[in-house]
């Protein structure tokens, strides 16, 4: 397989890269995150289980355009942002991910469901009821949901679509990946979080243009600031991360068990 371009940022390495490529491997069995600003900054050093799941993932987005600007103040390169909304438009663009029965979401709430699922079938991309899974409140640290992996195992997708909060979609998408990874047709593993949720209405929706300027944050917080601004004023934490670190893995903090259970609770749920 030819090397995909990459580049190493706070010890993860992510994809720098084409939408069409991502979804290559998304449809290839492989692990797809997109990793967010206030996650680059807390999960990363709160989390073994997040930090984990982002190591061990085949694709990482540049989905974070804050984390892209200090990025190029730090080391002078400017990279190609791939955001999880940009992926995921050119995911449901592929005639397989249009197909019946292809992909599998594991979903934040039923009446989500229902609003992503009318958008998702009057868009051309076919998903059932039977296709959709509402997930429970994860607990920290390694996840471990075996009806949901029995209903993955009973559907046989091609792609599974996990469209829950940041801090924990990647902690299941590592444990789906893994239970399947012997599969001779093993699904691939795509987190995108609410990107589903702006096409659909669910939440705020992001223009094109919007995401282009990497403007979705700004969007948010103005749709909904007492939601998100404490969310996204936490990413400012990559300016001591970045400077100290570049490169390289910034270590766990010392409390960070107790901080994962506190985000857990704390955390919005997308």
């Amino acid at each position: 397989m030819k090397p995909r371009p990459k580049e190493t940022i706070l010890g993860i390495r992510f994809f720098t890269g084409s939408a069409s490529e991502a979804v290559e491997a998304a449809l290839g069995g492989e692990l797809v995150l997109a990793p967010s600003g206030p996650g680059m900054a807390d999960d990363l050093v709160d989390s073994e289980a997040y930090r984990e799941a982002l190591l061990n993932a085949d694709i990482n987005l540049t989905d974070s355009g804050f984390m892209l600007e200090l990025w190029r103040w730090r080391t002078g390169h400017r990279l190609p942002r791939l955001s999880g909304l940009g992926f995921l438009r050119t995911l449901l663009d592929h005639p397989l991910a249009k197909q019946a029965g292809n992909t599998f979401w594991v979903m934040p709430s039923e009446g989500e469901q229902n609003i992503h699922l009318k958008w998702l079938n009057a868009n051309g991309v076919a998903v059932a009821p039977e296709d959709c899974y509402i997930a429970p409140r994860y607990a920290p640290g390694v996840i471990d949901d075996q009806e949901l992996v029995a209903q993955i195992a009973r559907r046989k997708p091609r792609t599974i679509i996990v469209a829950i909060g940041g801090g924990v979609q990647e902690r299941l998408g590592l444990t789906l990946k893994r239970r399947f990874a012997d599969e001779p047709n093993r699904p691939g593993v795509v987190c995108i979080g609410a990107a589903i949720g702006f096409l659909s209405g669910a939440q705020v929706k992001i223009p094109p243009w919007v995401d282009r300027r990497k403007l979705g944050w700004l969007w948010r917080t103005l749709s909904s600031p007492r939601k998100y601004s404490s969310r996204y004023i936490s990413a400012l934490g990559l300016f001591n991360l970045l400077f100290r670190y570049k490169h390289r893995l910034p270590p766990l903090r010392v409390n960070s068990q107790a901080s994962d259970i506190l985000t857990a609770g704390l955390r919005p749920k997308n």
